[in-house]
C-alpha cells in the first residue's frame, strides 16, 4: 500500500515558461511564445484551464526576461474592463484569465540550464508538496483534461506519474520513451525512462508527452545533479533516479496531443481546435477544403 505521505492533494502546479521562443522568430521577438494564440486564447491559458479542472489552486511560473505579458495576461485589466462595461459589452470572455489573489506566483530561471533546472527553481515555493507541471508547448485536448486524468489517477497510486501516449515505433527516436512493467487499463508501470532510443533499441512505444505529477524529494535529487546532455540539468534524470525509490507510474493520455513547439505542430493545433468550435467550424471547414481545391 502506498505511503499516505505519497498521496497527498496536487494543489501546486509549476509551469517553466522561461524559453526564448526562437523556433517562432521574429514573433516572439517581443511577445512571448506562450502569448501565441490558437484561436482567441494564449497558449498558457489552455494550460491553466487545464490546472484548474483537475483542483490546482496555486500557479507558479518559472520565467524569464521579457515574459511580463504572461503575469499581466491574469492580472485585471481595469481600463478594459471599464471600457467595455460602458459599451455594455460582457465581462464573461475575460472570466478564465481571472486568478484569485495570492493564488499566482513567479521566480526566475536567470540562466537557461533547463527545464530540470527551471523546476529546481520553483522549489521554495513547492515546499514539501507533491506538485504538477505543465510544458505549455504541449496542447493537450481531452474531456477530461489530461492533468484531471492523472489527478484521478494519482488518487489510486500516489506517488510520481507522467503522460504518455502511443506512436507508430517509426516515430519513438524523436521523444523519450518508458520501459513499462505492469498495465492496468491507462496506468502502466514505469521501470526506467530511455531518451530518444533507436526504434529497434525503445522499451516501447509510450512517449513522455508535458505532463507530470512529482513528489518534492525530486527538488532534492536536482538540487545535486550536474548538467546533463545539452549541457542543461535534464529533468529525465532525475526522475530515472527516483524509479525504484517511489511508486512511478504513466497514464496514457485518453485525448488528442499538438506539438506547439514548432511552427506545423501550431498550425495543426490552430485548425484542430478551430474544426471543435461549434461557431467556426463550418467555414473553417469550408476554407480549408477551397485551399485545398475539394
Amino acid at each position: 500500500m502506498t505511503d499516505p505521505a505519497l498521496r497527498k492533494p496536487i494543489k501546486k502546479a509549476v509551469f517553466p515558461v522561461a524559453g526564448l521562443g526562437t523556433r517562432f522568430l521574429p514573433a516572439t521577438k517581443a511577445i512571448p511564445k506562450e502569448m501565441l494564440p490558437i484561436i482567441d486564447r494564449p497558449l498558457i491559458q489552455y494550460a491553466v484551464d487545464e490546472a484548474r479542472e483537475a483542483g490546482i489552486e496555486q500557479l507558479i511560473f518559472v520565467t524569464g526576461r521579457g515574459k511580463t505579458a504572461i503575469v499581466e495576461h491574469f492580472d485585471t485589466a481595469y481600463e478594459l474592463e471599464a471600457t467595455m462595461s460602458e459599451r455594455d459589452k460582457s465581462l464573461d470572455v475575460l472570466e478564465p484569465t481571472r486568478i484569485q489573489p495570492g493564488n499566482l506566483v513567479t521566480v526566475r530561471q536567470q540562466v537557461p540550464l533547463g527545464l530540470g533546472h527551471a523546476i529546481w527553481c520553483a522549489r521554495a515555493i513547492v515546499g514539501d508538496e507533491p506538485f504538477a507541471i505543465f510544458l505549455p508547448d504541449e496542447l493537450m485536448i481531452g474531456a477530461p483534461g489530461c492533468m484531471k486524468q492523472m489527478v484521478e489517477a494519482y488518487n489510486q497510486v500516489g506517488g510520481n506519474l507522467i503522460s504518455v501516449l502511443e506512436v507508430p515505433e517509426e516515430e519513438v527516436s524523436s521523444y523519450g520513451v518508458i520501459a513499462p512493467g505492469r498495465r492496468d487499463g491507462a496506468l502502466t508501470e514505469v521501470l526506467g525512462l530511455v531518451e530518444k532510443p533507436k526504434r529497434e533499441d525503445a522499451p516501447s512505444n509510450l512517449i513522455i508527452s508535458g505532463r507530470y505529477i512529482l513528489q518534492p524529494e525530486v527538488m532534492r535529487v536536482l538540487e545535486n545533479q550536474g548538467i546533463g546532455a545539452g549541457g542543461e540539468v535534464q529533468l529525465t534524470d532525475a526522475m530515472s533516479q527516483m524509479i525504484g525509490q517511489q511508486p512511478f507510474h504513466a497514464v496514457t493520455f485518453a485525448g488528442k496531443r499538438y506539438d506547439c513547439g514548432n511552427k506545423t505542430g501550431f498550425v495543426e493545433a490552430t485548425l484542430a481546435v478551430a474544426l471543435e468550435r461549434p461557431d467556426m467550424r463550418d467555414e473553417v471547414r469550408a476554407i480549408a477544403l477551397r485551399l485545398l481545391g475539394v
